[in-house]
């Protein structure tokens, strides 16, 4: 019987590379994104090699009966593997600036959406002794100037797998958390501003911009050692213990990076 996946956020980005890293070995996918015609594309894509393998589920995972529909049809699945929380949106705005329902928004797809699917997904995950992959975010460890909102949610991503983590226990399914640095992908093209229309300057960014595919391959190799937290590149890890070690130092080099964004 072949190992089966759920993806959010799969029609692009580091959605789209998880897919295709785990249908190139030999994964069934499930494919979930609120983009229908590109995720109708995707899907088509995947067909043409093996139909049997592939499934795209159009929506909107803040959309409660939506999110309940997608459950409904989980739950008839002969199992599932792994499930991957990637879909996400940020935004780029001063707090004190910030419409209170962009920070809903943000709260909605970056922490709500997981955690319910999740829970949705648990008893699956459990018989099938799977895996929970959630991609967080350095900004879920340390502030960022401009990402109040995002910094938040995934900071409470973290918090609520690590507890789950634990109060599930040996008998739980695995969780893995993912905690990239600056990724070329869409959701910092699409991001937020303080209005909920797209910001209007370039982000800023600290190191190396990585591929997709680049942390696709990362995230497959902590998935095959049953990682706990991975962190992809020294400066991901080095800027947590900065943070941790001499916060008020961190602080003073973000904030001189950022500048742009206080503007």
């Amino acid at each position: 019987m072949i190992p089966r996946a759920l993806i959010t956020g799969a029609a692009s980005g580091l959605g789209l590379a998880l897919a295709r890293v785990m249908f190139t070995r030999g994964y069934g996918v499930i494919l979930v994104d609120r983009d229908s015609e590109r995720l109708e594309a995707v899907v088509a894509g995947f067909a043409r090699c093996d139909p049997e393998r592939v499934a795209g589920y159009a929506l909107d995972l803040t959309d409660h009966q939506q999110l309940a529909g997608l459950l409904a049809s989980i739950t008839e699945l002969d199992r599932l593997d792994v499930l991957v929380n990637n879909a996400g949106i940020t935004h780029r705005s001063l707090a004190e600036r910030t419409d209170p329902e962009v920070f809903r928004a943000v709260m909605a797809v970056d922490w709500q959406a997981p955690v319910e699917l999740t829970l949705g997904c648990l008893p699956k995950l459990r018989a099938s002794g799977g895996s929970i992959v959630n991609i967080g975010s350095m900004a879920g460890w340390m502030p960022v100037i401009g990402r109040a909102g995002y910094c938040s949610a995934k900071a409470a991503l973290a918090q609520f797998f690590e507890v789950l983590r634990a109060e599930c226990g040996a008998g739980g399914p695995h969780v893995l958390m993912v905690y990239p640095s600056f990724l070329s992908t869409p959701i910092e093209r699409n991001a937020l501003g303080f209005d909920g229309r797209p910001a209007r300057h370039a982000r800023s960014s600290v190191g190396r911009i990585r591929s997709a595919e680049w942390m696709a391959e990362r995230i497959m190799v902590a998935l095959a050692r049953r990682r706990r937290r991975l962190f992809p590149d020294r400066f991901t890890l080095l800027s947590s213990l900065l943070w941790r070690i001499a916060p008020d130092l961190y602080l003073r080099l973000m904030s001189r990076r950022f500048a742009s964004d206080l503007e």
